[in-house]
């Protein structure tokens, strides 16, 4: 059997609408963050630890003092959400005009100038893999990683096409206690904390 465009674009919209409702629902229920990508739904289901939330705090308040004031360095919900490609995510820092935020529902991926987020120790490929090839497809231009786990990280930006769809093409790599620059902005990476080896 052939399936026309048409039909497999409105199976995969479907198909994507039943994991968002799900996630919506189970998003008060059980502990963890929920997310959509294109394999299906990813859940990680450890709570942030301190040096992660610790991380997240620093990196919202050094780009806040940087930006002008209308900007800001959001974190928590909603979700940024590009229902076409069947993604919804939340970076733990979204860079975004205060003015892009007045939307119901989720915030448009193409608004926001930059995504940051820290590496889980729980699931580091979510973030290093599936986040550098979600982010790029939605069109998010400024990609920062920054990982506890080693006090290392990189910023992904020019977003390109290739044969897999569109990629960062430019990636900077940085170590802790170095000065990074995301998007307009450079703030530094010093006392950043680390999680604690097992």
């Amino acid at each position: 059997m052939t399936i026309a465009p048409d039909d497999a674009q409105q199976g995969t919209t479907h198909r994507y609408r039943v994991m968002r409702d799900f996630v919506q629902t189970m998003d008060d229920t059980l502990p963890g963050k929920f997310e959509v990508t294109k394999e299906g739904i990813v859940h990680d289901m450890m709570a942030p630890v301190g040096p992660h939330e610790l991380t997240t705090l620093h990196l919202r308040k050094r780009l806040e003092k940087a930006m002008p004031d209308e900007n800001v360095a959001h974190t928590g919900e909603p979700d940024v959400e590009d229902a076409p490609e069947g993604i919804m995510r939340r970076p733990d820092v979204m860079v975004i005009a205060l003015t892009d935020m007045e939307v119901p529902g989720s915030f448009d991926p193409r608004t926001l100038i930059a995504a940051i987020e820290v590496v889980s120790r729980s699931n580091p490929d979510n973030d290093w893999v599936s986040k550098a090839r979600d982010y790029p497809l939605m069109g998010i231009p400024v990609y920062a990683i920054f990982d506890p786990r080693t006090g290392t990280g990189a910023v992904l930006t020019d977003i390109h096409p290739t044969p897999d769809g569109p990629r960062y093409a430019t990636r900077k790599d940085f170590v802790y206690g170095e000065d990074v620059t995301i998007a307009d902005w450079t703030i530094s990476t010093a006392n950043l904390p680390l999680y604690p080896s097992v």
